[in-house]
């Protein structure tokens, strides 16, 4: 990206070749050119925003990984609390491995469910939106135009540098550029449903295990302190991956994983023992 300082006896020359390449691109894309004429020249060419697909892609892949990490965090708190309701009741090894396995496979298969709608929702969202936004550059490209270098301008960019801004983003992709700039989505790429349903599955899955196995493999007379201390340590490790992930400290999030799956363990396994001792 550069920009380019134009003479006055430049400009002219420039502006009429970028109106040019607007139409073409416009053509191109079965849209009407909108009249620049009337728009007056803007005195310098404008830093083209580098295009969401390329920006973008650290920020989905970081996203994603907050994803698996939250999922991971999920299939530990949800079923550390009930093999410790289970343990809380009964000591029976079989009794806690079904309960236990039972409990991964119904969390692993709703956040996969529930993952997979809201993804759908999301892309369903998005692909209305880009239609519409499509039905306005044929039938508005003017006014859309305007409406583009709008925003620019609400974000402190002089207004003929705004109006070179929109002309060149237009002219390279104008479907793209308002989809960015208005909507905040990708004009080219969706997010697969399936993808984040298999991922979202998985993620639980992994970390159901953690809880799961150590109670299920430890001796029975140490099966409860231990899965608490597996469990507290996957829980700070979860909440300083996701707080690095976040740029952010992780002293909170650790502590507050911590307390989160103190509280579930504790209060299940009270529960459970409750049960138990009354049936």
């Amino acid at each position: 990206m550069s920009t380019a300082d134009l003479t006055s006896a430049d400009f002219s020359s420039a502006d009429v070749h970028s109106a040019d390449v607007h139409s073409a691109g416009l053509h191109s894309a079965g849209l009407r050119s909108p009249d620049l004429s009337s728009a007056g020249p803007a005195p310098v060419l404008a830093a083209v925003p580098e295009p969401a697909e390329r920006t973008g892609g650290l920020g989905r892949k970081l996203n994603w990984l907050r994803a698996g990490v939250l999922g991971a965090n999920d299939g530990i708190v949800s079923t550390a609390g009930l093999v410790m309701g289970v343990a809380g009741a009964s000591s029976n090894s079989l009794a806690l491995l079904i309960a236990g396995l039972a409990g991964v496979v119904a969390g692993a298969l709703s956040m996969a469910g529930g993952e997979y709608v809201s993804v759908s929702s999301q892309k369903d969202t998005e692909i209305a939106e880009l239609d519409m936004e499509r039905r306005a550059l044929a039938e508005r490209p003017e006014e859309e135009l305007r409406e583009l270098a709008g925003i620019y301008r609400a974000k402190g960019i002089s207004e003929g540098l705004a109006l070179q801004v929109a002309r060149e983003l237009t002219a390279h992709d104008a479907l793209a550029a308002h989809a960015e700039a208005e909507l905040g989505i990708s004009a080219h790429e969706r997010t697969s449903p399936w993808q984040a349903a298999w991922a979202s599955m998985a993620a639980f899955a992994l970390g159901a295990l953690i809880p799961l196995l150590t109670m299920v493999l430890s001796p029975a007379s140490v099966r409860v302190p231990a899965t608490v201390g597996a469990v507290l340590a996957a829980l700070m490790l979860t909440g300083f991956t996701s707080a690095r992930l976040g740029g952010g400290s992780p002293v909170r999030p650790m502590l507050r994983n911590v307390v989160v799956g103190s509280l579930a363990m504790g209060l299940t396994y009270a529960v459970g023992h409750l049960v138990g001792v009354s049936l």
